[in-house]
């Protein structure tokens, strides 16, 4: 616990609400209405995280909408997810992202020139949800589905931020402690040990001319998936579709808003799934990371005058790698320190393993600097006003369907 500030403001837990936050945030969201998008697949209805998730949803009186953007192979499974939901008495909605209906609506919008059925993922999924949540929301707030630690504090503390017109914050981004309590292990390794280091290498080569970079490291944790937001400025964020969402979206609240309307969140301790990480770049961790180098090298390109060259990334390849070992020095004496167990020897390796990927994804990036964003809703609403009606409709009718 401390109260160290950002260079965006920094809201801590101190552990003094007797639960007024919650009492004034169900007040304002009378006129201030408030969805929340739960990104999930399938197989996540298994877990017993979800289930807690639901539990803990009821309690929350603040939130009128709950959008669930989900991503199901056939219909079966799409009822399984709509009975599972039937336990949720917040009014809610099931979207089945690549249902039939749902993907009419999409292949459509080809007719206009926009073309989304290229992306596929979480970024697409949110996409949609966006639209629908932004109808009748005056803020949105999303999490994933898979948070074991989960209570109603959490989308409590990212949407009274954004609610509360003494604060009147455009955009909440959560932190927490990686920290499995009961096993004493210290997880968040893709941040710790590459976001956080990659950023101070391209900061160092770009001399920090970058103010974008400057405020990406301002973020206690930057990948975070559990954030809050206007419904207005959710509608002027380009989203990138791939493991590339969490930065690349805090860099296009950076281009629609300005630092003292930015603030991120204690959510306290936090646990949920976690991934493998494999040498091949298109799973696990390892995918996160190559999508995440593309996305860092896409905005060190696009906010500096720096030259993205074989010699700049082989200069930040080689200050990561320094970064990084500074940081498994400091992490093994926090984790003694705590009683956590920490491996030194694999934290080093995950250096390895990733200082590689960002070297060869580095290298690709020259030969194709690929755009990985979704067009943002403005410029969808402007060829396609009603799209936003049309998406809710087309989900509605996959839920007849089951009737």
């Amino acid at each position: 616990m401390d109260f160290y500030q950002e260079k965006i403001t920094t809201i801590h837990d101190f552990a003094t609400d007797d639960g007024e936050v919650v009492r004034h945030l169900t007040e304002l969201s009378r006129f201030r209405p408030t969805a929340l998008i739960i990104p999930m697949l399938y197989k996540e209805i298994k877990s017993p995280s979800l289930a807690n998730i639901v539990n803990e949803l009821n309690k929350c009186e603040f939130i009128n909408e709950v959008i669930i953007s989900l991503a199901a192979d056939n219909k079966d499974e799409y009822e399984d997810v709509i009975n599972f939901f039937g336990e949720l008495k917040l009014n809610h909605l099931v979207v089945w992202c690549n249902g039939p209906n749902v993907t009419k609506v999409v292949c459509d919008m080809r007719d206009k020139d926009l073309d989304i059925t290229q992306f596929k993922g979480k970024g697409k999924d949110v996409w949609l949800a966006i639209g629908i949540a932004s109808l009748n929301s005056f803020a949105i707030a999303l999490h994933d589905a898979d948070v074991k630690t989960y209570s109603m504090d959490f989308p409590a503390k990212l949407l009274y931020p954004i609610l509360n017109p003494r604060l009147n914050f455009l955009f909440n981004k959560g932190f927490y402690a990686r920290i499995n309590k009961e096993e004493k292990t210290m997880h968040g390794r893709v941040f710790r040990l590459f976001v956080r280091p990659f950023l101070a290498a391209l900061q160092r080569d770009v001399k920090y001319e970058s103010y974008v970079l400057d405020y990406l490291s301002a973020f206690r944790y930057a990948l975070a998936g559990e954030f809050a937001l206007t419904s207005d400025i959710a509608l002027h964020l380009r989203i990138p579709s791939d493991w590339g969402l969490e930065v690349g979206l805090l860099a296009e609240v950076y281009r629609n808003s300005s630092l003292k309307r930015t603030c991120q969140t204690d959510l306290g301790i936090y646990d949920h799934k976690h991934k493998d990480t494999r040498e091949n770049v298109s799973e696990g961790l390892c995918k996160m990371v190559n999508d995440i180098v593309l996305t860092l090298l896409r905005i060190a390109n696009e906010t500096t005058s720096v030259h993205i060259s074989q010699s700049f990334v082989q200069g930040v390849y080689v200050k990561y790698i320094r970064f990084a070992q500074d940081l498994i020095r400091q992490h093994h004496a926090d984790a003694i320190c705590n009683n956590l167990k920490y491996d030194r020897h694999a934290e080093e390796r995950y250096v390895e393993v990733f200082s590689q990927i960002l070297l060869n994804t580095g290298n690709s990036y020259l030969e194709i600097p690929l755009s990985i964003q979704m067009p943002d809703w403005k410029r969808a609403l402007s060829a396609i006003p009603d799209l936003r009606e049309q998406l809710k409709s087309a989900a509605l009718k996959d839920l007849d369907a089951l009737q």
